[in-house]
């Protein structure tokens, strides 16, 4: 019982890795966009009306003409989180990060297989 238990977890951990996407500023809802790193409720909101307002962003220095708060320095932070303007990272991003979920799921498999290893 304990063992399935264990797996569930390291199942749920691990999966949690995974939950990392890219979101497309012009194809996103208020929610996705507040998946963002540094996206809230007021900036999603002010994205979707400008989105609205203007159609879709052509590119990212559209994207940051257009929206009120976006500079260069944060449109790189919100590109290496996830986001993308038609499909594209901002040029001069790192690769987007994972989801923080690695550290644990790999904690999570040492436990499972020292729990296997003795069988508790």
């Amino acid at each position: 019982m304990m063992k399935k238990l264990l797996m569930a977890l390291v199942t749920l951990v691990v999966t949690m890795g995974f939950a990392f996407a890219q979101v497309d500023v012009n194809k996103a809802d208020a929610a996705a966009l507040d998946g963002i790193k540094g996206i809230g409720p007021a900036k999603s909101k002010a994205i979707l009306e400008e989105r609205t307002k203007g159609g879709e962003f052509k590119d990212w220095a559209d994207f940051e003409k257009r929206v009120k708060g976006i500079g260069d320095k944060n449109a790189i932070k919100l590109s290496e989180a996830g986001l993308q303007v038609n499909g594209k990272s901002k040029e001069g991003a790192a690769a987007a990060k994972p989801a923080k979920a690695e550290k644990p799921a790999k904690a999570a498999e040492k436990m499972a297989d020292k729990t296997a290893a003795t069988g508790k």
